[in-house]
């Protein structure tokens, strides 16, 4: 299924360079469906097929923002400390997803890996407006580059969304 996407997800790769995922939520984490990355993408943790805390990446924080309730409170009860920069208060991280759900925008940085910063939107189901996934990108730094970068993943997630 992912392979329609891919064409999106290989624009923003070219517009950033950057490490792209798509990735949606499985019960309290977050499920990479794909990866693209090049050889001078920082190194991360994720694999296609992999899970990891919603709470500590980009993508898994919009989706995170926008799970239903009773998944929101249990991640907000477990927040496990991954690196010495990963939020666990459950106050700072709300209001990150309070953020996230006005702006449609999360961003992390050093949360999951050291050394790396992400930047993710959501990827809204165009019949109802159902949240169900979320492209990201990680990349070393988000000073400088934010705007463009936010600007390839919106534009992508629109395009995925007409798909769905």
């Amino acid at each position: 299924m992912t392979g329609i996407f891919e064409p999106f997800l290989h624009d923003v790769f070219a517009a950033t360079m950057a490490t792209v995922h798509l990735a949606v939520r499985d019960g309290e984490e977050v499920l990479y469906l794909h990866r693209m990355q090049g050889r001078a993408s920082v190194p991360i943790v994720s694999t296609v097929g992999s899970r990891l805390p919603m709470h500590a990446t980009g993508v898994g924080k919009v989706l995170l923002a926008h799970s239903p309730d009773d998944v929101h409170d249990r991640v907000l009860a477990n927040l496990v400390r991954i690196t010495p920069y990963t939020i666990t208060r459950p106050d700072l991280l709300e209001a990150q997803l309070e953020r996230i759900r006005r702006d449609g925008v999360a961003t992390t940085s050093e949360e999951m890996s050291l050394g790396a910063c992400s930047l993710a939107v959501p990827v809204v189901q165009s019949s109802d407006g159902a949240v169900v996934a979320a492209i990201g990108v990680v990349v070393a730094t988000l000073k400088g580059d934010r705007q463009r970068l936010l600007g390839a993943l919106q534009v992508a997630a629109r395009g995925i969304s007409r798909l769905l």
